[in-house]
């Protein structure tokens, strides 16, 4: 008996196309998995594309958030855009350089990884001037644009305004930079830390028609719905679900350690119900 044929899956081709699909029109959700076996559950439950979280990968790896090298970044990068059929987004943090030679290269080795889009962040890191000044940001920008030019295009860029996660809290000053990130070329544009419906209506005025994408990092009165209805593109979660997964480990843990219970095992996911789901997810896939 002829064995079954094994579906063909998408080329980085295909996932870059879609990922500019779903930016079009409409609101989705783009969740964070932070390592290949939850990217691919999160795959598994319908998601039509996924993004990387610089945080949840770091502390997978025992680093603080910001704490891991390019090469790790990159190597996770190919590593989960491998594993998965839907579109990649690289949390490329701030592009693994502070001038903009650097980050271009460092955004060509990212999309030689097959990643669909990727984030620039315009912070620095340092407490004292936490963001670039606004014409070294867009410059860094016009780099990452010219990076992805010269490889074809395809790759979606996503220009971030770290201000109001940084630190610097500045509605006029993040609508200026993301005004200026669209106009050097990002094709989506991101302000993380924004909450409000005043805060998210005008980052969405000021940069239309790009998308917009949306953090949502923690219990919100917010729905896709409502999101959708003041005009936002997509929504990620950051750190989120890793920050969740982590804080049941450490539950369990610390009664572990300081009662010598078990109760906090009640709550733990079926070992049945994982081994069933990654068992079929194996058995209709097959690495590149």
């Amino acid at each position: 008996m002829p064995a079954t044929p094994t579906p063909s899956r998408p080329t980085v081709a295909d996932k870059r196309r879609a990922f500019h699909r779903l930016h079009e029109a409409g609101c989705f959700l783009i969740p964070n998995p932070w390592d290949v076996g939850s990217a691919r559950w999160l795959q598994g439950l319908g998601f039509q594309a996924l993004a990387t979280t610089s945080s949840g990968f770091a502390w997978s790896r025992a680093r603080p958030d910001n704490g891991i090298t390019r090469e790790m970044a990159l190597a996770h990068l190919a590593e989960m855009v491998a594993a998965t059929d839907v579109p990649i987004n690289a949390d490329f943090e701030s592009g693994f350089a502070a001038d903009a030679a650097g980050v271009a290269e460092s955004v060509r080795l990212a999309v030689e990884t097959g990643v669909a889009g990727l984030s620039i962040e315009d912070s620095t890191g340092e407490a004292s001037a936490p963001l670039f000044a606004l014409d070294t940001a867009v410059e860094r920008l016009r780099a990452a644009r010219r990076a992805i030019d010269r490889a074809g295009g395809d790759t979606l860029l996503v220009g971030r305004a770290e201000g109001f996660i940084a630190g610097r809290p500045d509605l006029a000053d993040t609508l200026a930079r993301l005004k200026a990130y669209a106009d050097a070329g990002a094709d989506c544009l991101y302000a993380p830390g924004i909450r409000t419906r005043e805060q998210i209506t005008a980052v969405v005025a000021a940069v239309a028609p790009k998308p917009v994408n949306l953090l949502v990092g923690g219990a919100s009165e917010w729905t896709m719905a409502s999101i959708a209805a003041l005009g936002v593109r997509r929504v990620s979660v950051g750190g989120a679900l890793a920050r969740a997964a982590w804080a049941g480990f450490m539950r369990a843990a610390q009664q572990l350690a300081e009662e010598g219970r078990f109760d906090a095992f009640a709550e733990a996911a079926s070992g049945k119900a994982l081994n069933e789901f990654f068992a079929a997810d194996a058995a209709g896939w097959s690495p590149r």
